[in-house]
């Protein structure tokens, strides 16, 4: 009896077993892990790093350099007592490199956080100045406007956008708060670079379009045109040579690939300019608009090891993403890389630093999707500006190894 009930017990743990492993696995075919998106991605990504052919789309649907230049004006001439527009300098093809300043004071340095926001790195990445240039667009029309029943409610500000559904209605983010743009223009002093890399931006290609002359700048004459912007930041620079194998597709200095970091850090004039930005201000968060992937990643991209703060990344990462519904993680884990943004602003200045990979391709063809988008962002850089008011961080200016 008792040998009966044994066996009776031992066939029903082991269908608990074999059912529990099914189901685990059918989870996580429905469900992929964070690896196996990111694998995806990575796929897709290095692939794109060898397409050499310029992104041709139809015209209207995202700014030229010019349209863009035209509008920033505008808006500043309109709104001058919160707004100013600033040339960081010139690009190779000798245009100019736009960094809009919002704030209360705009012609003042006041003792507030200061947030950086940068688009457009890379020039085949349209929406990621597109979201730039609607949320500027955003904070002058709604700065002075009076609080709005955007929804037809009777109640006004109670659907701000941060992703949720605050008054239960079914509806998310339908009532943007005007209050909010004001407390955040009048406490915060926030800089916008759209378009980084307008030349890449008007060819229709990743790179910037000045001449290289051999992958070290060593040849006499121009081998061949452009430099990955985001490549071109002097962190960690010399790993590239002692562990190249780690870092093979995604950073390279052949300088005709698509992935080239420059002939040495911060030799563009566009890193250049970010370089002297960031030496004369005191950032405390900066965003880099990328595209695609729907992925948000923070440092370190040069090491598998973890950030001294990687526990307030995840922490602001979550909050972001409770925004965009996007995907968090570390960004070497999509692919190493040397040179990047983030992990200069992080590694030299403690920036605490993200890029957003906004969307499923370079440059959606959609208004719809490129809207959603927008406006979903504009949600995510109110509140990394509500954000930077509360950010404490040791040891800035401090170079750690990891």
């Amino acid at each position: 009896m008792y040998g009966d009930c044994m066996k009776k017990t031992i066939v029903v743990l082991t269908f608990l077993v074999i059912g529990v492993m099914i189901s685990s696995n059918i989870s996580a075919m429905i469900s992929p892990t964070f690896e196996d998106k990111m694998s995806i991605i990575r796929n897709e990504k290095l692939k794109d790093f060898q397409n050499n052919v310029p992104l041709i789309i139809d015209s209207g649907l995202y700014h030229t350099y010019d349209e863009m230049t035209e509008l920033l004006h505008n808006l500043e001439s309109n709104n001058s007592d919160i707004m100013s527009l600033t040339s960081l300098g010139k690009t190779y093809e000798d245009r100019d490199i736009w960094m809009v300043k919002i704030s209360d004071n705009v012609s003042n340095n006041e003792d507030e956080p200061e947030v950086l926001l940068i688009g457009a790195h890379h020039g085949n990445e349209k929406p990621s100045y597109e979201v730039l240039i609607y949320f500027i667009k955003h904070i002058v029309q709604n700065y002075s406007r009076k609080n709005t029943d955007n929804d037809g409610d009777g109640e006004v500000n109670e659907d701000p956008i941060d992703g949720m559904d605050n008054d239960i209605d079914g509806l998310i983010d339908e009532d943007p708060s005007e209050d909010r743009v004001r407390d955040v223009t009048n406490n915060t002093e926030i800089y916008i670079i759209p378009m980084l890399n307008p030349d890449g931006v008007e060819a229709g290609i990743r790179k910037n379009c000045a001449p290289n002359y051999g992958p070290f700048g060593l040849s006499k004459e121009i081998t061949s045109y452009g430099v990955d912007l985001n490549r071109n930041y002097g962190y960690r620079w010399f790993f590239l040579f002692i562990f190249p194998k780690f870092y093979f597709l995604s950073t390279s200095y052949d300088d005709e690939s698509n992935v080239y970091r420059g002939e040495k850090p911060f030799s563009e004039l566009e890193t250049k300019a970010i370089r002297k930005l960031v030496s004369e201000q005191d950032f405390k968060i900066c965003l880099s608009y990328h595209t695609y992937g729907k992925l948000i990643i923070y440092p370190w991209g040069y090491t598998k090891l973890p950030a001294k703060d990687k526990k307030l990344f995840e922490s602001i990462g979550k909050d972001i993403k409770q925004i965009n519904n996007y995907t968090l993680g570390q960004s070497v884990f999509l692919y190493p890389t040397i040179g990047d943004a983030c992990d200069w602003l992080y590694g030299r200045k403690r920036v605490i630093s993200y890029t957003i990979e906004l969307g499923d391709s370079h440059a959606p063809s959609d208004p719809a999707i490129l809207e959603e988008m927008s406006i979903r962002h504009v949600g995510v850089n109110l509140y990394i500006c509500e954000k930077s008011k509360s950010l404490k961080i040791k040891n800035r200016g401090f170079t750690p190894f990891v």
